[in-house]
């Protein structure tokens, strides 16, 4: 999905690095760290990282962002729920194997669902 919007695919590999690479902006790692507080149980939103946020993002600008990962979040709990399953938006190459984890095929999938990151 992201390569469809012009998002390098080395980029899309990266995320899960996304606090060190140099392929993600100042502000990208904000909102990747703030979607990880959002949405790991271990992790939450302090005064600290809301503090920074509000530095970086206009109001406007920060509901909407938050929206967006409330939604992801949702819909991802929803279609895990009700076991629907991936549309396959989302592949990632690994360098120790030549094919890409599909469904069907095994391993770990990425969350499935609208949107689904």
């Amino acid at each position: 999905m992201g390569s469809a919007l012009g998002v390098p695919e080395e980029k899309i590999l990266a995320l899960p690095d996304y606090a060190t690479s140099p392929l993600y902006d100042d502000a990208e790692r904000l909102a990747l760290e703030y979607a990880d507080a959002m949405t790991l149980s271990d992790h939450e939103v302090d005064d600290e990282l809301f503090a920074r946020l509000r530095r970086v993002y206009a109001d406007d600008a920060l509901v909407e962002l938050t929206a967006i990962i409330a939604w992801e979040n949702a819909s991802s709990k929803f279609n895990r729920a009700l076991r629907v399953p991936s549309q396959g938006l989302w592949r990632r190459s690994r360098p120790d194997r030549d094919d890409h984890h599909r469904p069907g095929q095994g391993g770990p999938q990425p969350p499935s669902g609208p949107g689904a990151a």
